[in-house]
């Protein structure tokens, strides 16, 4: 089975929902552990990557493509 690609900034869709309500998580920390923080309502997670890989549903959002819409003023 082929990995899930994901990198530092992107906004991922976890497995199951935050209890804020909100299924959107921002990847602010990659190494061993990841840290994603939620978007709805700040609340940050530290997990091993295993576990993070498992619940990981998929990208919402690339790094590379908020960066494009960002830079748009």
């Amino acid at each position: 089975m082929e990995r899930k690609r994901f990198a530092l900034g992107d906004v991922v869709q976890m497995k199951k929902p935050h209890p804020c309500g909100t299924n959107a998580w921002k990847v602010i920390r990659m190494g061993m552990d990841i840290r994603i923080k939620c978007t709805g309502c700040g609340h940050s997670v530290l997990m091993p990557r295993s576990r993070f890989e498992k619940r990981l549903k998929k990208v919402l959002v690339p790094a590379a493509e908020q960066e494009s819409t960002n830079g748009d003023v």
